[in-house]
């Protein structure tokens, strides 16, 4: 039995989808049953809890056999790190209750660094105290930037006709799919081929700039001259704001985006084959972004 923690969100559905494709007994969790329906169809047992629930997610991961962790997002919270450390002692806890014995978490580049890298501050507190937890195999894939953080820009386009944010424009992100990540979690848990604790990074199709993702984007939406501007972070605050974001929440994403723009937090290992994954922006673009762009004028 797989257990997958956010299986209602980007990367965990793929998980939990693509272990059952195989053929394999799964359990999902996630905050609502509502959000776990699909899963339920497909033969999987479902669990609707928060994270912090220690009691109830220990019962969750008993008799598992590998368990996909991962800290569910959650921009309004007013201490974003405080709320992370909570998930995390929960994970823990019921972990090792459980005697869980192998762990895939997701995590993120950066995640090497003590300090100075904003919302991975707490991707980094999960590693080490998964590490911790005694007889648990880890294995924390280290993301890149997520495509779909540019799905942000939907909005932002019909609103001033250009895409903007913190990040350079000529910076090279190693930008990846989530659902390239889930597929990935999801064949370590299959061969659970890792032991003690490591960590792997994911970099994506290859690395691309705001400039050319947006060059991208404008070319799918049919605006060629589509241009992408840096933007002070005083500019960003109130549009962040509005967005539901909570000041913390804003403050550790621009402490992010300085860690990037000035090399702080970057990929660790060269790219290669293994952690090179097959989806390109184009792709990402036609199949998620120009729908989520072509969305907006009909709810409006």
């Amino acid at each position: 039995m797989y257990v997958i923690t956010g299986a209602s969100g980007n990367t965990g559905g793929v998980v939990a989808h693509t272990l059952l494709d195989s053929g394999e007994p799964v359990r999902v969790i996630g905050r609502s049953v509502k959000h776990l329906r699909r899963f339920v169809d497909r033969g999987a047992e479902t669990v609707a809890t928060e994270l912090t629930d220690t009691a109830k997610l220990t019962r969750a991961f008993m008799g598992a056999k590998a368990v996909y962790a991962m800290i569910p997002p959650n921009p309004a919270e007013p201490d974003i790190i405080a709320y992370d450390d909570r998930i995390i002692a929960s994970l823990v806890s019921a972990l090792a209750d459980a005697q869980v014995e192998h762990v895939v978490s997701l995590c993120s580049i950066g995640a090497d660094k003590p300090s100075g890298t904003g919302l991975v501050l707490g991707l980094r507190h999960m590693e080490e105290a998964l590490d911790s937890v005694s007889g648990l195999n880890t294995l924390h894939l280290r993301a890149g930037y997520f495509m779909e953080n540019t799905l942000q820009q939907t909005a932002i386009i019909h609103t001033t006709g250009r895409t903007m944010g913190p990040i350079r424009a000529d910076l090279k992100l190693a930008m990846i799919a989530t659902r390239d990540v889930g597929v990935a979690a999801a064949q370590a848990l299959s061969q659970l081929d890792f032991h003690g604790h490591q960590s792997r990074e994911l970099l994506g199709q290859r690395d691309i700039s705001y400039t050319e993702a947006t060059a991208i984007i404008g070319k799918a939406i049919g605006t060629p001259s589509l241009s992408y501007t840096q933007t002070p972070d005083d500019q960003l605050r109130p549009m962040m704001t509005t967005m539901g974001m909570s000041p913390n929440f804003i403050d550790l994403l621009l402490e992010m985006s300085a860690a990037l723009n000035s090399g702080h937090m970057k990929p660790m290992e060269p790219r290669t084959q293994q952690n090179t994954t097959p989806t390109s922006f184009e792709n990402f673009v036609a199949k998620k972004f120009v729908p989520a762009y072509e969305e907006i004028p009909k709810a409006a």
